[in-house]
């Protein structure tokens, strides 16, 4: 008996995850005929993996335009007659009739536990707001973001002082082992698919690097969720005194008790920089910055006069 020919898609893909998930359908002998990316952000940091290296090493043609919905393109995508239309971390929304277009369906990769945190970022905003675990979850995409039925899902645990990098390279190992699962089944037409309740989930918007700016009357755990949250490579955290922005690259929490009972304040113990927290609770702060210049603890003390030194509301 002649065995079927192998399935084909055509891959919508950036980052890091878009890496890994890809090289899960070449190593399942998918074929690829395009490869659909973004070019890179010259104002944005690049520190994740590239699709347009894989995609060279491969020999598989790659176009990135600046918007995927427009009837040429969507004629040219109808023209390679895939199975399949993946979305693996591409920023763009893919309309109705690209939707439309493969034979089997449309699946994108998302960055957490859906239908928790569907939208944008949804690594940086778990560790926002403090969550124990994310993941990553495979489901068919859908006009509405991050709704249509999920194939699988695989959790990742979030520990107490992860970063958001520390965090994304757990769940590009999950969206990894996750693809490798499930794709037999879901090229074999035998995936099952399960709804989302979104009743029982939430969606997030974008963030802007204004938005690391820290909250000195938060307690000491939504500060450091904060602070790891938007920790190198993104933007940081920061506070401003006295028309200086001074950035707070890196904390760590242990849940001590606070060695001054006024105000939010920081000081120095030896070498250690520690900032007592409205609860009553300290935090360790690991790295204090100008313009991503590493302060030491004599620059700092002389930009922030006091031991301790209260802090700006």
């Amino acid at each position: 008996m002649t065995p079927p020919p192998p399935a084909r898609a055509v891959v919508f893909a950036y980052h890091t995850v878009g890496v890994r998930c890809l090289s899960v359908l070449l190593a399942h002998k998918v074929q690829i005929p395009l490869i659909i990316s973004h070019t890179d952000d010259p104002g944005e940091t690049i520190w994740f993996e590239s699709v347009a290296k894989l995609a060279q090493n491969e020999g598989i043609p790659i176009l990135t335009p600046s918007t995927p919905n427009t009837r040429d393109f969507i004629e040219r995508i109808t023209s390679l007659q895939p199975d399949f239309i993946f979305s693996f971390y591409y920023r763009h929304m893919l309309g109705p009739d690209l939707l439309a277009i493969p034979k089997i369906g449309c699946y994108n990769m998302h960055g957490s536990l859906l239908p928790r945190y569907r939208g944008r970022v949804p690594v940086n905003w778990a560790l926002v707001h403090g969550e124990p675990e994310t993941g990553a979850t495979l489901h068919r995409m859908e006009i509405k973001p991050d709704a249509g039925d999920m194939v699988g899902q695989q959790a990742v645990r979030i520990l107490p002082n992860d970063t958001a990098q520390q965090v994304f390279t757990k769940v590009c190992c999950a969206a990894e082992s996750l693809l490798g699962r499930v794709l037999p089944d879901l090229l074999a037409g035998q995936a099952n698919h399960h709804p989302l309740d979104l009743t029982r989930g939430s969606y997030f918007g974008g963030r802007r690097p204004e938005d690391g700016r820290i909250d000195w009357q938060g307690s000491a755990w939504q500060i450091h969720n904060l602070i790891r949250a938007v920790a190198p490579p993104y933007p940081g955290a920061f506070f401003a005194y006295q028309g200086a922005i001074i950035q707070v690259l890196g904390s760590y929490f242990k849940g001590e008790p606070a060695r001054h009972t006024s105000r939010p304040c920081l000081y120095w113990e030896g070498e250690r920089c520690w900032v007592d927290c409205r609860d009553g609770v300290r935090l360790q702060l690991t790295l204090l910055a100008i313009n991503g210049t590493p302060l030491s603890q004599a620059d700092a003390q002389r930009l922030l006069p006091g031991n301790p030194f209260s802090l700006p509301d």
